[in-house]
């Protein structure tokens, strides 16, 4: 599995090579996190953002696919004593429904094969009236040209699946059905773009 493979430099891409967007993705998702809440992280790889929402919410499941990522995840995050490490299918959780307050998965969706199997899933889970917060690379230029970072890296094997402008990733979840999505992005080397929205109305 790639993501097990590069799990042990992956704190290298995470602090040195894009630490600017990644300083500014922490604080957004640390402001969208309220005391008391529980919260389900999908796709936690080492822990970029783990840490910052532990310091926040009541309670923390993080979860990744990858069992070297998260062994990564769990070693970064050792001083926090309300997360929860397990092994998870961003597709098929297993948790039911309306467990928690507020989801979040970070940098994954460009990656996968049925992402709106996923975002169900993300919503399925969450709380009525939760937020899905649910940040994303932005892997193509205003003219729509594939960026050099999502080129390298799919060469390298992470294989992207989708590449996303800001406007383009509004309108994925436009498309999905969610009538409010708000959009703040990580400026730096490679920008984050972190969408918020409530959990679907039935």
């Amino acid at each position: 599995m790639f993501w097990d493979s590069v799990a042990g430099v992956y704190d290298l891409f995470v602090n040195v090579v894009n630490r600017r967007t990644h300083t500014a993705l922490r604080k957004i998702v640390a402001n969208l996190i309220q005391p008391g809440d529980c919260v389900l992280e999908c796709a936690c790889g080492t822990g970029l953002l783990t840490e910052v929402i532990a310091q926040r919410c009541a309670r923390l499941t993080a979860t990744d696919f990858a069992p070297k990522m998260l062994a990564r995840a769990k070693k970064n995050c050792a001083a926090f004593g309300n997360i929860t490490f397990e092994q998870s299918d961003i597709t098929a959780l297993g948790y039911p429904n309306g467990s928690f307050d507020a989801v979040v998965a970070g940098n994954v969706i460009h990656l996968l094969d049925n992402p709106m199997k996923a975002l169900a899933e993300l919503d399925r889970v969450c709380k009525t009236g939760g937020r899905l917060i649910i940040p994303t690379y932005m892997n193509r230029d205003g003219k729509g040209n594939t960026s050099g970072f999502a080129t390298a890296v799919g060469k390298a094997g992470a294989d992207f699946k989708r590449q996303f402008t800001v406007e383009s990733y509004r309108q994925f979840f436009l498309d999905a059905g969610y009538g409010d999505v708000s959009i703040q992005l990580a400026e730096g080397r490679i920008p984050c773009a972190v969408a918020v929205m409530r959990k679907k109305r039935v």
